[in-house]
């Protein structure tokens, strides 16, 4: 069992995206202990929701959860950062030119907007109030770990979320392990283009009632 906590950013020179209501499941007795599992979760609307293949939010989202279930005690924060800060609106338009041939961080700068938007303020601030001392942090990113001890937090070791690469997500994850450095498989053929939205011609069967395709 989870509890769930609902947190609220007050501050008024803060990132708008902090300013959103932010959610930590805590399981366990986690207070003034060291080595804590800790997800630190950002907002994917169309993978968590909508079933998208593109990325591996929703599976890492789930594999973290399942991992501090077996443990019996940890912490999962899930921040409103939508498209790593960038906002829905802004994500979509990425994809769009994703489809057109730009990967992931190309997308991003024809935008005119940062590759990683996304701040740990706020995450710190929850870590601290839910009193954990230490951490084991689940994150594939090493800038992340990298931030949250910027903030003061200890950060024992970095845990990767290991998600098998499918055909829709296989060129975005290559682009996220060798230009943004994280721990991932590398892809079958970095050569893999990015895929643009599938026709009904090429569309696999859905699975389990998810989309197959973004």
């Amino acid at each position: 069992m989870f509890q769930l906590r609902v947190y609220r950013w007050d501050d008024a020179n803060a990132h708008p995206a902090l300013s959103k209501e932010h959610c930590a499941l805590v399981m366990g007795d986690v207070r003034q202990k060291r080595a804590v599992p800790v997800r630190v979760h950002s907002e994917c609307l169309t993978s968590e929701v909508f079933g998208s293949l593109k990325c591996d939010c929703r599976e890492q989202f789930e594999r973290a959860q399942a991992e501090i279930a077996r443990r019996g005690a940890g912490v999962l924060l899930y921040l409103r950062q939508e498209g790593r800060g960038i906002g829905l609106a802004n994500k979509i338009r990425a994809y769009a030119l994703q489809a057109l041939g730009a990967d992931t961080i190309e997308a991003n700068e024809l935008l005119h907007l940062p590759v990683d938007a996304r701040t740990y303020d706020v995450a710190a601030a929850m870590l601290r109030e839910i009193g954990v001392e230490s951490i084991e942090l689940l994150t594939n990113n090493p800038e992340k770990s990298d931030s949250l001890t910027r903030l003061g937090i200890e950060v024992e070791r970095r845990l990767p979320v290991l998600v098998a690469a499918n055909p829709f997500s296989a060129a975005y994850l290559e682009v996220k392990r060798r230009r943004m450095q994280h721990d991932l498989p590398s892809a079958p053929s970095a050569a893999t283009p990015e895929r643009p939205a599938a026709t009904d011609s090429d569309t696999p069967e859905p699975r389990s009632g998810r989309v197959a395709s973004y």
